[in-house]
């Protein structure tokens, strides 16, 4: 049985307004961070994914910065990406649908060439990257106001 949800590159301007759309209801609206930390300048050059339902309903979302976009994150690597901005809808947790968006994000990583995909996950979700192949390092640090830890794995 196939899952009752698609992935795929947000590349039309409606399928970036439902990644936004996404976000502000999870980061914004359920954890409470400030909007205007939420969306920067990252946005437009980022690989975007968008998880949706069979009916168009979105139901999660995450980008991939690479380049000098990803610089930052990464420690300067060039062959290293940076996953963020993973965000699923209440509804759809439990679904499989993080998981799914993460492994698209895997996939536009390798085809643009890297070798290994970094992200800064919240503490209460080390568990889940962990058993998708990535590793903790470094101490934990907050970002906007939440406790992170940085996470890699190979792609």
């Amino acid at each position: 049985m196939s899952a009752p949800y698609q992935v795929r590159v947000a590349e039309d301007p409606a399928d970036r307004e439902a990644c936004l759309a996404v976000r502000k209801e999870v980061f914004v609206v359920e954890q409470g961070v400030p909007q205007d930390i939420e969306y920067d300048a990252h946005d437009a050059v980022a690989v975007h994914v968008l998880a949706v339902r069979e009916d168009g309903t979105p139901l999660g979302t995450g980008r991939l910065l690479y380049g000098e976009a990803a610089a930052a994150r990464t420690g300067g690597e060039k062959s290293v990406g940076s996953l963020g901005r993973l965000a699923v809808t209440r509804d759809a947790r439990g679904l499989g649908v993080g998981a799914a968006l993460v492994r698209a994000l895997e996939d536009a990583a390798r085809a643009r060439g890297l070798t290994a995909v970094d992200l800064h996950a919240q503490t209460h979700a080390l568990g889940f990257y962990e058993r998708l192949g990535y590793t903790a390092y470094g101490p934990e640090f907050p970002d906007a106001g939440i406790p992170h830890r940085a996470m890699r794995r190979a792609v």
